[in-house]
């Protein structure tokens, strides 16, 4: 297996976790420029396995859903929502957790991107054609209104992470 879905993500990854510290790099004062590439970064990259991969990998699966995209999804919906209000320190703390998490989940031998490069193997030139031609997804600026914060509480939550276990340390990471 030539692993090239794999490595595409794993790319991508990557490169929003520079763009997130680049962004968070002043602990005081936020690079929003840098926090506004990673967040339409990383919405393009949850659109990308939301309608493509895990889409094609489900197909080839006669149609079964891969075992771990439902917990995946709930993450994307977490991840989607902490990405409405404007960045602050317990919001990039959730956020840095989340991402940690998923990413094992999707990179790890034998995960979810492992699973997905040999369900869709017949079709990696294909997927990876699709896949270079998502756009952005567009955003509306940040909302800082309460019911937004509580918001993205709730889908942390209803993600299974312990959301004030994580801001004050006590929540640790998974092995």
């Amino acid at each position: 297996m030539n692993k090239q879905l794999y490595q595409f993500f794993t790319d991508d990854h990557r490169r929003l976790d520079e763009l997130l510290e680049k962004a968070i790099s002043h602990p005081d004062n936020y690079e929003m420029e840098y926090y506004e590439k990673f967040r339409t970064g990383l919405l393009k990259h949850i659109k990308m396995e939301e309608k493509i991969l895990f889409p094609a990998a489900q197909l080839a699966n006669n149609n079964k859903p891969l075992d771990k995209a439902a917990q995946l999804r709930l993450d994307h919906g977490a991840l989607t929502a902490l990405m409405v209000p404007t960045p602050f320190a317990d919001l990039i703390k959730v956020l840095k957790f989340i991402l940690e998490v998923h990413d094992r989940v999707e990179e790890e031998e034998g995960g979810v991107y492992d699973v997905c490069e040999g369900l869709t193997s017949h079709q990696t030139d294909e997927l990876l054609g699709q896949l270079r031609q998502v756009a952005e997804v567009p955003v509306h600026k940040h909302n800082d209104a309460p019911i937004a914060w509580q918001a993205a509480e709730r889908a942390v939550i209803r993600a299974g992470y312990d959301f004030h276990g994580i801001i004050s340390g006590k929540f640790p990471l998974p092995e």
